[in-house]
C-alpha cells in the first residue's frame, strides 16, 4: 500500500483535503494510505511510515528546499497547489502525487 502524507501548519486544513483525496481513491480501488499531520510531526512520522509521496500544503512551501533536501532522495516531495488547496480538489491533488509516484519510479 502506497503512503501519501500531506504536512501542515497544524494538520487541520490538509485533512479534509486528504480526507477528500482518501475517498477518490477508495473509489477507485487504489491501494493507497493518505493522512495529513502538523509539519512539527514530519521527522518522527517519515521515519515510522515511510511514505511514498510527501505533499506539503501551501502554507509551509517556505520550508520546502529543507524537506526536499532531507526526504527528496527517496520520494517525491510536492507543494499542494494554492488553487487546487482552496478548491479542495481531492482528485486533482491525488493526480498529481500519484504521477510524481510514478516518475520518480521509472
Amino acid at each position: 500500500m502506497k503512503r501519501i502524507y500531506l504536512f501542515c501548519d497544524n494538520g487541520m486544513s490538509t485533512s479534509l483535503l486528504a480526507t477528500r483525496m482518501q475517498k477518490v481513491a477508495d473509489q477507485h480501488n487504489l491501494q493507497v494510505e493518505i493522512k495529513a499531520f502538523s509539519d512539527k510531526e514530519m521527522p518522527m512520522i517519515v521515519e515510522e511510515y515511510n511514505p511514498e509521496v510527501i505533499l506539503l500544503g501551501p502554507q509551509v512551501k517556505h520550508i520546502y528546499n529543507k524537506v526536499n533536501e532531507r526526504y527528496g532522495n527517496d520520494r517525491p516531495v510536492l507543494v499542494i497547489d494554492p488553487k487546487d488547496y482552496g478548491e479542495v480538489n481531492g482528485e486533482r491533488v491525488l493526480k498529481v502525487a500519484l504521477k510524481a509516484y510514478k516518475e520518480r519510479k521509472q
